[in-house]
């Protein structure tokens, strides 16, 4: 039963800490880890494994320990990696690697062999580790943790280019860091051997990239030829991928030791690249499957770590931490981003992200078992087996410590930097018809940060050409949040004729802008029958006034109404301006003199004061000149959107 129970426990705790880090915005790996160590004090899983399998017995039999927990779970971390890993190479798009320009290139070439090296050496000097396994755990730290910097980098939004340089880099060093820690364990392995010249160690080498890349394309190949021809159903597309993409990891490192990681990754790299075949709904499988796993990887790994463990490392796991943070990382990224486009701002901040994730905890975890499993049965290993126990020790402390600090300071550091909004106030708009388009360019004129989204290219080119930011995009589309420049943008207008479109696309960002600035305007006066109306859940705040909606805007402006600005003085007043106007215009903005932009919704009074801008759809009567009203933009002509 207790085996039943802590089962069950792991998944529902990897869902839940992965929730309240959504709801409270930190970062999940921390969540995670902290909800792992916390079961780990009440159920250990390898004394769980050794009790279940009879372990302790065996052990008071033959007064050898054992190792059959470990061993147990090594399988089970090692297929999980590779299911990681696997969905990692199919988020990666070689052409958008491009775009990004060389800073990545620089930072996974150059950047990762002097992260490499200098880990090492302070592995060696400050942590007293072994050279060879001192390069282990700095080939394991190269790894910067995408499934980390890309909820930071939703949260703070900093300048496109820098966003794009670390995303990148983030997704291209998981797999560059997991095959150089390959080869690394590998030349452990090997180094032990005394019947291996430096030839045979060479080769052998060489067989693990080749044996990984030749099955990994194959792979790929099979797989994309197999949708392509209608081989198996829609519904077995996803779990077929992953099926055959396990099956290809244990044949890899049936004959060549921990190949296996090359091969998934490099099959998820040909699948994601290959023209042929659409695997949009493997990659959702993937994704799904990915967040499950991630969950479950750092509560059961969690659960395995002592805290006392980290505390034993004390000062030199402390400074080693420092090294890392304070020096290894701005070294590493000034010299490999030398000569690049990038300025001291955009490179100080990129040496203020790296914190590290799943894959470096899982790929310790397993390198850790590896070499204990090693050196607990023939001994080979026996010269690391002191320190490979705390090879995953120091993963974990890294991982805490750069999670924590970087979560908390990155923030801060962009808009020091100049990187960053303190409080964005620009407007991301779901909607490009014609009304929608005079009022971003009205606000795009008043120097407020609008950006367009359509699926309709007529529309996103119309807004185009009137000098308006648009994107042709599905709204619902995960792209919206990863690949669009959002610096400055603070809000979200769903503003589609649409309703259910604008209720859904209101519920994808109120993760990212939050409850209170994500609004909606609905099409039609929404029916008080509870058949026909949307779940309020589901809406975000209602735009303007209740009464009016999408459909009476569009009426308007094609009855000649225009969007214009007026400016509030002391002898012309908020209260002036309503009674002067009443009904016949219609407030959709305050922008006040420091830039702060108010929505004016249905549930919330309007607060003007003398200095405020108004934005209103007004018919086309001038307003009188004596009451400070600005100059008016033109409005562009009404054309029917479509």
């Amino acid at each position: 039963m207790e085996l039943l129970s802590y089962l069950a426990l792991v998944p529902a705790l990897g869902i839940l800490a992965q929730w309240l880090a959504w709801r409270t915005r930190l970062p999940s790996i921390l969540l995670l880890l902290l909800f792992g160590i916390a079961l780990g004090q009440f159920i250990n899983p390898d004394q769980l494994l050794e009790d279940l399998t009879g372990a302790a017995k065996l052990e008071s039999l033959t007064g050898e320990a054992s190792q059959v927990g470990p061993a147990l779970l090594f399988p089970l971390v090692s297929l999980s990696v590779a299911v990681i890993l696997f969905e990692g190479g199919l988020s990666l798009q070689l052409r958008e690697l491009g775009e990004a320009g060389s800073p990545t290139f620089r930072l996974v070439t150059v950047g990762t062999l002097i992260t490499l090296g200098l880990t090492a050496m302070a592995a060696h000097w400050i942590l007293e580790f072994p050279w060879r396994l001192s390069l282990l755990l700095g080939a394991i730290l190269t790894v910067t943790g995408p499934t980390v910097i890309g909820p930071l980098l939703r949260q703070i939004r900093p300048s496109r280019r820098v966003a794009s340089t670390l995303k990148w880099e983030g997704i291209v060093i998981d797999p560059v860091g997991a095959v150089l820690a390959v080869l690394v364990f590998e030349e452990i392995v090997i180094s032990q051997s005394e019947s291996l010249d430096f030839f045979g160690t060479v080769w052998l080498l060489s067989k693990t990239v080749l044996l990984g890349v030749v099955l990994g394309i194959s792979g790929g190949m099979f797989l994309s030829h197999a949708l392509r021809r209608y081989w198996m159903p829609d519904n077995l597309h996803g779990i077929g991928a992953l099926g055959l993409a396990l099956l290809l990891f244990a044949i890899s490192n049936h004959y060549a030791h921990e190949s296996g990681l090359i091969t998934v990754t490099v099959m998820g790299l040909w699948l994601a690249n290959q023209k042929h075949t659409e695997i949009e709904h493997v990659i959702e499988f993937k994704e799904h499957l990915r967040t499950l796993l991630i969950g479950c990887l750092f509560i059961l790994l969690g659960s395995r770590l002592d805290p006392m463990e980290v505390v034993h490392l004390g000062v030199p796991g402390i400074l080693f931490l420092v090294v890392m943070i304070l020096l290894i990382r701005p070294l590493s990224v000034f010299a490999s981003l030398w000569g690049t486009p990038l300025s001291w701002q955009e490179k100080s901040f990129i040496s203020s992200m790296a914190p590290r994730g799943i894959v470096a905890a899982a790929v310790s975890s397993v390198f850790a078992l590896k070499l204990q499993t090693h050196g607990g049965g023939d001994g080979s290993l026996d010269l690391y087996g002191q320190h490979a126990a705390q090879l995953s020790t120091v993963t974990f402390l890294v991982i805490i410590g750069t999670v924590t600090l970087y979560g908390l300071v990155a923030g801060t550091v962009a808009r020091n930097l100049g990187l960053a909004r303190p409080n964005p106030q620009g407007l991301l708009i779901a909607g490009a018809d014609a009304w929608v388009r005079q009022l971003a360019k009205v606000l795009t004129e008043l120097k407020i940060d609008v950006l367009l989204v359509d699926l309709n290219y007529n529309k996103v080119a119309a807004a185009k050409m009137d000098g308006i930011r648009a994107e042709c995009l599905n709204i619902l589309s995960d792209h919206v949040q990863q690949e669009l420049p959002l610096d400055g943008i603070g809000k979200f207008l769903a503003m589609t004729p649409n309703d259910e479109i604008n209720s859904l696309a209101v519920h994808q960002f109120q993760s990212l802008f939050g409850r209170a600035e994500s609004y909606q305007l609905d099409f039609t006066k929404r029916s008080k029958s509870e058949l026909r109306s949307l779940s309020e859940s589901l809406s975000g705040r209602i735009l303007f006034e209740e009464k009016r909606t999408f459909s009476s805007f569009r009426d308007r402006m094609e009855a000649g109404a225009v969007i214009k600005t007026t400016t509030l003085s002391d002898e012309f007043t908020f209260e002036d301006f309503r009674e002067r106007n009443g009904d016949d215009a219609l407030i959709l903005f305050v922008l006040s003199p420091q830039g702060k932009v108010q929505v004016n919704t249905s549930d919330r009074e309007l607060e003007a004061n003398p200095g405020d801008k108004l934005v209103v759809m007004v018919l086309a009567v001038p307003v009188p000149e004596d009451h400070a009203a600005t100059p008016s933009p033109q409005p562009s002509s009404s054309h029917p959107s479509g």
